[in-house]
């Protein structure tokens, strides 16, 4: 019975998403979604939104990623600079993402393609995650939320 309160839940939840908000100078990410796992894909989506457009970049090679923190908040923080040090080193943009959390422990595919500037015609460069504004939450409606600002 759990699991079927569980998939109604999911299918009544509204799209899993990401935005940006403002700070100073940086820019924050913000990735929504129906689980934690789904918030922190979106979060890394919104984080290629700041370099380029996600939809312009082909899941062609995938890349494993693993990290661990003390919780939730430094998890993300983690994550999104593990995947600015893949970006960077590999020279590649990732656009697809999934992502598995247990307990304060993640792995994760980042599925993307090698940097194209003529195509992908990068924006900025992101060098980090910070920890201002840095918050992962279930929201009131259920939803999860995870979101920090990145330096640019």
């Amino acid at each position: 019975m759990r699991r079927l309160e569980s998939l109604a839940m999911l299918e009544s939840a509204p799209a899993a998403r990401w935005e940006h908000f403002e700070h100073m100078a940086d820019i924050g990410v913000r990735g929504i979604g129906a689980t934690r796992e789904q918030a922190f894909e979106q979060a890394a989506l919104a984080m290629t939104a700041v370099i380029t457009d996600p939809g312009s970049v082909a899941a062609r090679d995938a890349v494993a990623i693993e990290c661990e923190a003390p919780d939730e908040e430094l998890l993300l923080a983690d994550w999104l600079n593990a995947l600015v040090y893949e970006m960077a080193t590999r020279r590649m943009l990732f656009g697809r993402f999934e992502v598995r959390i247990e307990g304060h422990r993640l792995r994760a595919c980042a599925w993307g393609e090698p940097t194209d500037i003529g195509r992908h015609r990068p924006a900025v460069e992101v060098k980090g995650a910070t920890y201002t504004a840095l918050r992962v939450a279930q929201e009131t409606g259920g939803q999860w939320m995870a979101q920090c600002v990145v330096d640019v």
